[in-house]
């Protein structure tokens, strides 16, 4: 039996993988699905939200299993999972980034999103008045990040999706080769992908090889549009 940690990314929460969770524990697992502060049921004012919250909220997850588990994080939840496997890394097996942020030390996410030409976030991204959170524009949504999955998804999802702190965005990971460096690391390409291009993925995973690429020919949010694919891809691991 493995331990799955499942770390949402911008936006979303814990109830994005209430697809995968079953899957999952039916093939045997345990799935942790978690929410980051100020994130799904989490009432962290935005004032307080941080990448190093981010990573303290893993860590004390990964601290309260018994054995090393696989770490998965989608997409933003890429940088947490790296910045909490960087400081918590014997309890961390293996790092899944799913259609994540990969960052090299020394990089933020906005580093790397303001180079994505292709994708769509930052165009439909309306932020606060007082620059400290942002939304992506309810019409542009379902393109940018629900492209293939089902209507009643994409319409629970909209009622759940919470305004994102920015702090994050332009905070870079810091990471060492002895701990962060020497955890096994596998890659999840989303080959339909408007939200993290298929090139810059792909520039990711070749700057911070991985151990495996594993490509989807999904959209952004395979947890709704290929569950079954998702969880079996995870369990293979």
């Amino acid at each position: 039996m493995t331990t799955y940690v499942l770390v949402h990314g911008a936006w979303h929460g814990a109830w994005c993988w209430d697809r995968v969770v079953p899957l999952l524990e039916k093939a045997g697992h345990r799935a942790v699905a978690i929410d980051l502060p100020g994130h799904g049921q989490d009432r962290t004012p935005i004032a307080q939200v941080s990448l190093q919250a981010y990573a303290d909220r893993v860590s004390e997850v990964l601290c309260a299993q018994e054995a090393p588990v696989v770490l998965v994080g989608h997409s933003m939840g890429g940088l947490a999972i790296t910045q909490a496997a960087e400081q918590t890394p014997a309890k961390v097996r293996t790092l899944v980034y799913l259609t994540a942020f990969l960052l090299r030390d020394g990089q933020s996410l906005l580093d790397v999103a303001q180079a994505d030409t292709d994708a769509l976030v930052l165009p439909n991204l309306v932020q606060s008045a007082d620059g400290t959170s942002a939304v992506v524009r309810e019409d542009a949504l379902k393109q940018v990040f629900y492209a293939g999955c089902p209507d009643e998804d994409v319409a629970r999802a909209k009622s759940l999706l919470v305004p994102q702190a920015t702090a994050p965005f332009a905070t870079p990971v810091q990471t060492t080769a002895g701990n962060w460096g020497r955890i096994p690391r596998v890659y999840i390409e989303c080959l339909r992908d408007r939200a993290i291009s298929p090139a810059v993925q792909k520039q990711m995973y070749t700057a911070s090889p991985c151990q495996r690429v594993i490509s989807m020919d999904t959209d952004h949010s395979p947890f709704f549009s290929a569950p079954r694919e998702l969880a079996q891809h995870l369990a293979s691991l």
